[in-house]
Formats: C-alpha cells, sequence, structure tokens
C-alpha cells in the first residue's frame, strides 16, 4: 500500500482532534525527550489511543485490526528479528507473496519501515495495532521462543527425566510458557485447549467457534514438562501417566475468572491433555439473547414458565445446551420459588440456586441426587443430563407429582428423544403425560460483521432455499479481514427446532408411532425444523448457508 507522505501531526490537526498550540508543545517536546509525536501525545493526554487510530484508519485508509484474534505463524514471526520488533514496537502478521503485512502503532513510522524491508527483503504493507496490543503481542509470541529454549537448556543441564521441579517453580519458563498458551486461548476467545502429543512434536491446539486449529507447534521433549505444569495447576498425580484424570482450576486472566476443567488421556506418544475453558464473567445469557426466532422464543417461554411438567434440551456435545439451561434457570430464579440442580459438572455457579455436584466415587449419581432432591421440597429441578433409564423415570415422575423438571438428552433432534426415552425403557403413557416441550439447537458460526458483503447464490443455494420455502435473491457472506482472522466468521448463535407436546401427539406417543409420523404432525402444527430456522437465518444475514449444512446435514 502506497503511503501519503504526510506528518502524523498534520494529519491530526487536519481531522480536529488537536490545536495548533498543543502540536507546537508536542513538537518541542519530542525533541528534548527523543520520542514518537504519537507518544508524545499520548503521554500528555492530548489524545486518545483510539483517536490516533481512527485518524490513522480514515484519513489514510489503513486498516485497524485486533491483534489478539489474528493467528500469527512462527515462520513469519521468523522473518524479522525480536530486536527489531522491540525497537520499533511492530509485529508480522503475514507474507502474501513478496509483502509482508506489518501491524504498527505508528505506519507512518518509515523509518521503521525501510529497515524491516531491508532486513527481511519484503515489501512492507502496514496496518494499525494499538500500542498495548503490540506490546503484549511481542512478548507472547517472541517471549514463548525464550522460553522454549531456556526450558530446553534447563533440561539438558540438568540430565533429569522427571519434570516436576521445573514445572513446580513459579518463574520458571515452563509456567510463564503454560501461563502464555492459558491466555491466548481466552484472548481469542477459544471454548478448548488441546495439548496433543505426536511422535516429532507437541501441538497446541484450540477450538475457536466450534472449529479446531492448531495454534504453535513445539519440540517433543517440551510435552512432559507442559503436561506435569497442567496437573500440578489441577491439583492431579503427576507421577500417574497410565490412568485418565480429571481437575480444574481458577485463574483471574486480564481482569476476568476463568474456569478451566482439565482432562488427561493416556496416548501411545503420552498424555493428551484437554483444558474447556469457561469464563465466569459472561457465564449468564438471556432467554431473548439465546438466537430463538419470534415463534420459538414464545413456544421456549411456554415450556420454561409451565407450572409443572419436564423440558427437555437436545442436540449433540458442543451444540450450547447447557447455556440454554442455564438462561432458562436465571429466568425462573425468583424468591418465591425453590430450585435445585444435580449437574456433572456444575459449569457456573449461580446465586440463589442450590445446586450438587455428581460424584460416582462416593456414589452420588444422578438418579440418587434426584431423589433426595424430591425430599427437599423443590419447585423446579434441573437434571444436567439424563444418561440412563432410571434418572430418566425418576425425573418423569417427578413432573407428574407437581414438579418443573428441565434436562438434557443426546439426540440428533427434537422428534428423535420421543423415541431414544421409550428405547430406555420408560413406558409411552409416562412420557406422553409429563414431557411438555422438547428443544433440539446447534450453533453455528456468525458471519462477520466487519466484513459482510453480499453476493449471488448459485443454482444448489437457490434450490435448497426454494426446497424451505424462503424467496432470496442475494444472500451475505464475510469476505474475510483482520477481526475474524480471515474466515469470515466471528462468534456463534444457536439454530433450534422446538417440539410442542399437544393432545394430539401424546395420543400417538401412546400408540408408539415412528418418528416421521411425529414429525409430519409436528410440521402440520408450527414446527420450524432445525435447518429451516438456520436458513432463515442465513437469509437475514446472521450466518451462512454452508454453515448450516455443516451442523444439520446428517440430521
Amino acid at each position: 500500500m502506497a503511503l501519503v507522505r504526510k506528518r502524523i501531526g498534520d494529519l491530526l490537526l487536519d481531522a480536529g482532534v488537536i490545536s495548533e498550540e498543543q502540536l507546537k508543545k508536542a513538537l518541542g517536546e519530542q525533541k528534548e525527550l527523543k520520542m514518537r509525536l504519537g507518544d508524545v501525545l499520548l503521554s500528555q493526554g492530548y489524545i486518545t489511543q483510539q483517536q490516533f487510530i481512527e485518524v490513522l484508519e480514515f484519513q489514510l485508509g489503513i486498516p485497524h485490526v485486533q491483534l489478539y484474534r489474528q493467528k500469527i505463524e512462527q515462520k513469519v514471526i521468523n522473518l524479522l528479528p525480536q530486536k527489531l520488533a522491540e525497537q520499533h514496537g511492530v509485529i508480522p502478521l503475514r507474507v502474501e507473496g513478496s509483502k509482508l503485512v506489518l501491524a504498527m502503532s505508528d505506519p507512518l513510522d518509515y523509518y521503521a519501515i525501510d529497515e524491516i524491508r531491508m532486513a527481511t527483503g519484503l515489501r512492507v504493507e502496514p496496518v494499525i495495532a494499538s500500542k498495548d496490543e503490540l506490546e503484549r503481542a511481542i512478548k507472547r509470541y517472541y517471549g514463548l521462543q525464550d522460553t522454549i529454549e531456556k526450558i530446553n537448556q534447563n533440561l539438558q543441564a540438568q540430565d533429569i527425566d522427571e519434570p516436576i521441579q521445573l514445572a513446580e517453580e513459579d518463574d520458571s519458563p515452563v509456567v510463564k510458557t503454560v501461563n502464555q498458551i492459558i491466555i491466548q486461548a481466552v484472548q481469542l476467545g477459544a471454548s478448548d485447549i488441546h495439548i496433543d502429543p505426536q511422535e516429532d512434536s507437541l501441538r497446541i491446539r484450540y477450538r475457536v467457534d466450534g472449529i479446531m486449529r492448531t495454534e504453535r507447534t513445539m519440540p517433543p521433549n517440551m510435552h512432559s514438562v507442559i503436561v506435569a505444569r497442567v496437573k500440578i495447576m489441577a491439583n492431579l498425580n503427576v507421577a500417574e501417566r497410565r490412568v485418565p484424570q480429571d481437575g480444574r482450576v481458577e485463574m483471574d486472566i486480564e481482569f476476568r475468572k476463568v474456569d478451566i476443567r482439565i482432562s488427561t488421556l493416556p496416548t501411545i506418544h503420552g498424555e493428551k491433555v484437554v483444558m474447556r475453558v469457561l469464563d465466569l464473567s459472561n457465564s449468564l445469557t438471556e432467554v431473548d439473547k439465546l438466537g430463538l426466532s419470534e415463534h420459538n422464543l414464545k413456544l421456549f417461554l411456554q415450556g420454561v414458565e409451565s407450572a409443572h411438567g419436564v423440558m427437555l434440551i437436545t442436540g449433540p456435545t458442543g451444540s450450547g445446551k447447557t447455556t440454554t439451561l442455564y438462561s432458562a434457570l436465571s429466568r425462573l430464579n425468583r424468591d418465591e420459588v425453590n430450585i435445585i440442580t444435580v449437574e456433572d459438572p456444575v459449569e457456573y455457579q449461580l446465586q440463589g440456586i442450590n445446586q450438587v455436584q455428581v460424584n460416582l466415587v462416593t456414589g452420588l449419581t444422578f438418579a440418587r441426587g434426584l431423589r433426595s432432591i424430591l425430599r427437599q421440597d423443590p419447585n423446579i429441578v434441573m437434571v444436567g443430563e439424563i444418561r440412563d433409564s432410571e434418572t430418566a423415570e425418576i425425573a418423569i415422575r417427578a413432573a407428574m407429582t407437581g414438579h418443573l423438571v428441565l434436562s438434557t438428552l443426546h439426540t440428533n433432534s427434537a422428534v428423535n428423544s420421543i423415541s431414544r426415552l421409550i428405547d430406555m425403557g420408560i413406558e409411552p403413557f409416562l412420557i406422553s403425560s409429563a414431557i411438555n416441550s422438547i428443544v433440539a439447537q446447534r450453533l453455528v458460526r456468525r458471519t462477520c460483521t466487519h466484513c459482510i458483503e453480499p453476493y449471488i447464490p448459485n443454482s444448489e443455494e437457490l434450490n435448497l432455499m426454494e426446497r424451505h420455502e424462503i424467496v432470496v435473491e442475494k444472500l451475505l457472506r464475510g469476505r474475510g479481514c483482520s477481526e475474524c482472522g480471515r474466515t469470515g466468521y466471528r462468534g456463534r448463535l444457536a439454530i433450534h427446532e422446538i417440539l410442542h407436546i399437544d393432545d394430539a401427539l401424546r395420543s400417538m406417543i401412546l400408540q408408539k408411532r415412528s418418528d416421521n409420523e411425529y414429525r409430519d404432525h409436528a410440521i402440520q402444527h408450527g414446527l420450524i425444523p432445525i435447518m429451516r430456522d438456520g436458513l432463515l437465518k442465513a437469509a437475514a444475514g446472521l450466518t451462512t448457508i454452508s454453515e448450516v449444512f455443516r451442523v444439520t446435514s446428517k440430521d
């Protein structure tokens, strides 16, 4: 990108952000302090970081990026020496042909651009990033390389097989490495961190918006110390590597409380570790922000606010069932009702609700916990998951005795839940009497609002829309930008289908009719299938047809 050779002071003056007097003072202080003009203006409070970025972005047409959302490959980092990155406060983002995209706080620092062009042999295209973010990114990417080298030196110097000592010291490079891995996951909004041992490497992978991606690769000898550190954090047995272990740890990361669930699994190349990251500061979502359509929201509230009966949330692992359950509980949480839950594990702690943790070691199962709960005079009961016939029968009988029961079940669609319960051995008359509604849901990636653009759908997309009676001329998709990591998606939203159990359907359940008959009846009486709900959201530009098809094609 060719830059207009104009000074930053003139740009800020033209934009009306600073006065001529402030510029003169800043220029005088710049000579005395030998600092960049932008840094002087910021330090004196003449401008804010946001004003500085906006002026550069709009006046010069240089895009602004948020570095914590960027995935930067190690080979790109290696192009620019650490000394130059720290000296100029810059970090390379990616290489496009013979062009190096470089994040800078001051894209008019031509001296830095020329020096980096000569050092890398590539044409430099600057993008704008805040100074604070650049400092953190430099520390994260270049600092991690330093810690890896220090760990290798320590391992070689101590000549030990047991990594516990290195993983226990608070100022150890191992501790810094693990902390950096977790911090970056939180910044990217990752739901899971995977530490995958391979024959010739150690892969660190993140699940972001439901999609796995390899964040970085480390030498294989790093595996033992990294896993040992994670185990120490979760109070697991470091010496035991032959059996799976589970633990948890709470951390404060960037002023946010984060709960991390840790699971280890022995593999042929060593222990694989998965860390489920739960941001406790964003634990609750209001029901009207779950992404339910107007029609589905009405049915959902009808089920949640029933005096008694069972409401089931169904879907595969990672489909957002727990978030929907907690949202329902949050809406129902009032002084005049007694709410008790039995969960495995307790994901989030809710004020005013009694939550019970399943403990298989002591024999506290879902079924046993549910029996005890019913002697505690509850109005509303939440069972984390119906896994067996005993739990299902107790939950259904509790609903028939005047309790509202909320729970989850692993099925592909709402109507499949009826057959699943019958297969568990639950009598059809119990199902038809107790269940009020069944919600099936999936999570799809949300179209990035920063790079969204219209396009003409192809014939296959038009035919799919027509089959679901949706008329569109244009659709929207993300082009891919620095905000979404070039994916075209940023964040997730849920798509749903809600099966309301009416009197006719209750009669069909008593007759043990087929799933197809249940489904046909439900569609005739207002059920919006989950794929249609997703396609309607694609037509509204919230997601894309390919995303909807990705999560519903097997249904």
